[in-house]
Formats: C-alpha cells, structure tokens, sequence
C-alpha cells in the first residue's frame, strides 16, 4: 500500500462494553484496561497495531468503569504536533438529540458519526479491544481497494468448538461474503458455513479448520457506513452485517497467524500461558513491531533466593525465597517465599489503597501457595494461605475471590488473610 494512504484511514476502537465474561477482572475497570501480560493493557494491542500500521488517527469509544482507560491512554499516547496523529477518547453522553447510552456495537459508532464524518479520510477501521494479535492493517486496506469492496472483514480459519462464541461467514469462490452468521450455537445454526472444496484450498482450510470466523475487524468505505447505520440497529455482528452481505459488496480478507479472543477468564487465562511456551505462537519481543505502553521509568526486577522455570517478571517487581513455575509475575510485584505455579500475578499500582489495621502488605505472603489462579492489582495475600481450588469447583464467589470455570480470581485489591485457602 501507498504510505500516504494511511492518511486516508480513520482508526475507531470499541472499547464501552460491560465485560461481563471477564468478571471479576471487569468490576472496577473496563474490558480494554484490563492488564495484560505483567505490564500492558489490552487496549495496547489495538493501539499498538495501528501506530505500526502508520494509521495515526485513533478514537477509542468508551462508556463502562471508564475512568482507569481514560487515564491509561492519556498518560500514555501523545503525539507530536507535526503529525497529525491522535488518540482521542469518545466517552458515551446524553445530548440534546440522543439521550441513550451505546446499546451495541454498531450503536456507539452510530451516536459518533458526526466526529467521523467531520474528518478528512474514506475509509474507516472498525475495531474490537479484547483481542491478542499483530496485523499490519495496511495489507488489508491494500486488499479492500483492490477487491473494490465497499465492507471488508478479516476472517480466520476456525475449528468447529469456537464457532459459537465468533461470527461466521459464507463465501463465494470470488471471496465476497454471502452470508454472515453471529455465533452459530448449534448445529443447526452452523448448517451450510463450512468452506467448499474450491475454498478450502484457497484459503488453506483444513478438516479441523473447516469454516471462516469473524475477528471482529471491519473496514468501511466511509459513506456506506454512514448509509448502514441510517437504521435502528445496534449491533454489527448481529444486525449490520448480516443486512449488509445482501446489499453491499463485503468481502473477505484472510488472516492466519496468531490471534486470540480473551473476552472470557478461560481465554483469557490460556493467552498468558501461551506466552510462556519456549517458542510461544505470539509474543512481545518483536523491535520492528513493538506494543506500546504506559512508560512507569520502573527500577528492575529484584530476585533474592528464588527459583523461575518458564516464567516472566516485570519491572519493579521484588521476589524472595519463592518458586516461580509457569508464571507471569507483573509490575511492582511483591512475593515473599511463596510458590506460584500457571498463574498470573498482575502486580500492583504505585499507591495501593489502605486496607485496614492488621491486613497483610501488598503482595502475596510466607508459606503460600498460589495455583491455577489470576491475582489482580494490589491484592493482599497474607501468610500460609492455599489458592489452588483443589476441590475443582466450577464457578464460585466469595469474599475478595470468585472462581470461573475452575480458575480462581482473587480480586483487585482483595485481602486474602492468613491461612485461607480457596
């Protein structure tokens, strides 16, 4: 693609939903600014690909426990005045001609059109904020003016077992979708979807990978977006979409490297694990395609006695006298002769919130032992205390701490006192 056609692209990033499959991770903050990998966010990784991507014309579309994302971007994306580029919140507001808050997806672009109309560019780059991959958004505006596509989607081969959580599409043996299908639970629903043989060498299917699932990733010919969205539906996937497949030319763009949805505690659990594989599908050690992030000017990892095994620890962190196995230990980090094994330690911010006369410091105590399990911001986990879920409950709540499909969260700033074991 030309470089200055990045100029002609306006970047939006949906980042107002509840979460509530990422509960409790989600209560106190919104999807987007749940932390990832010891010391990112995940609204870093849609940021972080359009930068890369020379696309420098950002609005981030905000509504839910917004306050800590607000502060994340602002202290984080700031440009330069001789570029033109900008990372602008649109917060949900009541105004005089619309007083709802975003019913959906397509609902909240809808209430910001006039911000999009007003800028210069025609095309815009619709995007989710709980996903984990690097694309270089480029060669998928190179493929949308090349089909002459008014509406394009990245897909991705998709085995059955995920289908129903994605939207899945239809294609002809031109590549233009002809149908597309919002999470398909049966199979009933799935009827028809899977690729044709011509297909399935085309787009390097395989038996296990039989269909094209949606990543949630749109680019529209500015003026069809504005004609799709005169209507009274609030969702993409379920509605706009759909509809538009019967009227507009909406093509397909095939993505298959690594990219993974983390909108639930199972996934999101798994994608932290991955990273911590010798040879991980995705990682964050690229230099020509970093991820960027708050700078925190952190002093490095303190280790006194402690022994790791396939893990990684963020700046600021201290651990003495521990065992680290198959763990991401995260920034300011505090673990004192504890045993932390396939678990995520997200660390803590730089003032923790006082927890009252006789409540264990920030960090996780003498003796314990943490399993299977997500430990969010500025938890307090006293001494002696078994976080492993060795009964194997499913789904569970209790005071600082619930348990999802099996893997315990302990909550931000949770206190955990001595001796509990969950």
């Amino acid at each position: 693609m030309q470089p200055q056609l990045g100029n002609n692209v306006l970047v939006v990033i949906l980042g107002g939903g509840r979460g509530a499959r990422l509960d409790p991770l989600t209560r106190l903050r919104s999807k987007p600014a749940v932390p990832l990998a010891g010391k990112f966010r995940l609204i870093d990784v849609p940021i972080s690909n359009a930068i890369n991507s020379g696309l420098l014309r950002i609005f981030v579309l905000t509504q839910f426990n917004s306050v800590s994302l607000h502060r994340h971007i602002g202290e984080t994306y700031q440009f330069d005045p001789f570029n033109h580029g900008f990372v602008q919140i649109l917060a949900a507001q009541q105004t005089a001609s619309d007083e709802r808050w975003y019913q959906g997806t397509a609902d909240a672009v809808r209430q910001n059109l006039r911000f999009i109309e007003e800028m210069h560019g025609e095309l815009v780059l619709v995007l989710s904020g709980d996903h984990i991959y690097r694309m270089d958004y480029r060669e998928l505006v190179s493929a949308h003016l090349e089909s002459g596509a008014e509406v394009s989607v990245a897909v991705r081969p998709c085995p059955e077992r995920e289908l129903a959580d994605l939207g899945a599409v239809r294609l002809d043996d031109t590549g233009r979708i002809v149908e597309f299908r919002e999470k398909p639970k049966d199979a009933a629903a799935r009827e028809g979807l899977a690729a044709s043989p011509a297909l399935l060498h085309r787009y390097r299917f395989t038996e296990s990978t039989p269909y094209l699932a949606s990543m949630g990733i749109y680019l529209f010919n500015k003026r069809v977006l504005i004609e799709l969205l005169d209507s009274p539906d609030v969702d993409f996937g379920r509605h706009i979409l759909p509809n538009a497949t019967r009227e507009r030319r909406v093509h397909a763009y095939l993505f298959d490297r690594y990219w993974r949805d983390i909108g639930t505690i199972p996934s999101f659990f798994d994608a932290h694990l991955d990273l911590l594989k010798p040879t991980p599908a995705f990682d964050f050690y690229d230099s020509a395609w970093p991820f960027y992030s708050h700078p925190r000017y952190l002093p490095g990892a303190r280790l006194t006695g402690t022994r790791f095994e396939n893990a990684i620890l963020a700046e600021g962190s201290i651990v003495e006298s521990s065992l680290i196995e198959e763990a991401i230990v995260g920034i300011r980090a505090r673990v004192r002769g504890a045993t932390i094994r396939r678990s995520l330690i997200m660390g803590a911010d730089p003032y923790s919130p006082e927890a009252g006369p006789g409540a264990p410091p920030v960090g996780i105590g003498e003796g314990s032992l943490v399993e299977n399990a997500i430990v969010d911001k500025n938890a307090r986990i006293g001494r002696g205390v078994r976080i492993s879920n060795a009964r194997g409950v499913r789904n569970a709540d209790g005071p600082g701490w619930a348990i999802r499909e099996g893997i315990v969260v302990v909550s931000k700033n949770a206190v955990i006192p001595d001796g509990t074991e969950i």
